[in-house]
């Protein structure tokens, strides 16, 4: 096993390339990847069949010879108000929907793709002996927040995510595998973080569509993460009201969890909500003038605007292009099923009728969507 030195160097490297945090662990199978079969066996991992992989169940299935695995954790954190704030400007005239935090920006996988590429040709300056290294954000068989658990990185919160005393939960995790045989983080006799979510409920009361099943269990299959970005059917008709506005995830159970209240901001530009120019959509004189969007609270009559080919467009680069131009259409549809819209408001004529298009369309689960919005707006 190499010095502890390499490890910490290893670290401190990880920090000037731009990680907030960073630590070494070994990869083994940890207790918490021993509940994965039950969990599947369930059902609750819906229709995510990635999930299934053998290899999720054990670090060492997922790359040849590896020894240990290096976690990075970059803060995505923005000033703009929660989702759960009260004084979030929500005007039924002019209806909004909710992304997710992190999508607001460009696409995390490039992002922490570029840190964990620079900190891999880091390592081959480092060390002479030839080793194997492989990244993975979310794209691989690894359970990051497993092994940033046991690297030192936080606690696994009741809402399953990672939470950190210092940063909250508002951060995405990068893993380097590799055949390097490093000294972890914690010592020999060292323990993870202590779990200090105590006897807090405040996650598990807020899910809209009571996700958690207990704590620290979760029925993917009711999460609006799930509903708005995995799911490729319809919405089930249970879960379309406590939707809500949210048209891309949902930030709910970090949004109330206590240690997210001083959650740092972060200064990495590409995850600023990205804005576009606005643009008039007729010449004659009553056209309003053109106004930006932005996804911070886009209005849903844009989104539901949007062609296909505007989609590939506005959406390239961006975690939204995940749901796909029919899945943005058809949350864009619930959300305003939702917003309280009523007839006789300022945009109800021209939102009715952009609804009606899709209602008559032969898309029918975009037909399903649009019609039961028009049921509770008209």
């Amino acid at each position: 096993m190499m010095p502890l030195a390499d490890t910490l160097w290893i670290v401190d490297r990880a920090k000037s390339l731009g990680f907030d945090l960073c630590g070494v662990v070994r990869a083994e199978k940890f207790p918490e990847l021993n509940q994965m079969p039950e969990w599947l066996a369930r059902g609750y991992a819906g229709e995510m069949k990635y999930l299934e992989d053998p290899r999720r169940g054990d670090p060492q299935s997922a790359m040849p010879g590896i020894q240990s695995a290096i976690v990075g954790l970059l803060n995505y954190n923005t000033a703009r108000p929660l989702s759960t704030d009260p004084a979030l400007p929500i005007d039924a005239q002019k209806p909004s929907g909710w992304i997710s935090r992190y999508a607001w920006g460009n696409d995390y996988h490039e992002v922490l793709r570029d840190r964990l590429d620079a900190l891999h040709e880091s390592l081959h300056e480092r060390f002479a002996d030839t080793f194997e290294a492989r990244g993975y954000v979310d794209t691989g068989p690894v359970q990051e927040r497993v092994l940033a658990k046991y690297a030192g990185l936080g606690w696994l919160g009741k809402n399953t995510l990672l939470l950190n005393q210092m940063l909250g939960s508002f951060f995405f995790l990068g893993v380097l595998l590799t055949t390097l045989d490093l000294e972890p983080s914690l010592g020999e006799n060292e323990l993870p973080p202590p779990d200090l979510c105590g006897s807090c409920r405040r996650c598990l009361d807020a899910c809209p569509t009571q996700a958690f099943v207990e704590p620290y269990v979760m029925d993917a299959r009711k999460c609006i993460s799930y509903l708005t970005i995995e799911l490729r059917g319809s919405i089930p008709e249970e879960f379309r009201e406590p939707m809500g506005n949210h048209v891309f995830g949902c930030d709910i159970c970090q949004d109330v969890c206590p240690w997210n209240r001083r959650a740092p901001i972060a200064t990495i530009p590409q995850f600023l909500p990205r804005v576009f120019p606005g643009q008039e959509e007729n010449q004659n004189e009553s056209a309003l003038p053109p106004q930006d969007e932005s996804l911070y609270l886009p209005r849903l009559e844009w989104l539901l605007g949007l062609s296909e080919a505007d989609f590939r467009e506005l959406f390239r680069g961006s975690p939204v292009k995940r749901t796909k131009w029919r899945g943005l259409m058809r949350n864009a549809c619930i959300a305003l099923g939702n917003s309280g819209l009523r007839r006789g408001m300022a945009d109800h004529g021209r939102i009715s009728e952009l609804l009606k298009r899709f209602a008559d369309s032969e898309d029918q689960i975009l037909v399903e969507s649009a019609r039961w919005a028009l049921s509770r707006i008209l």
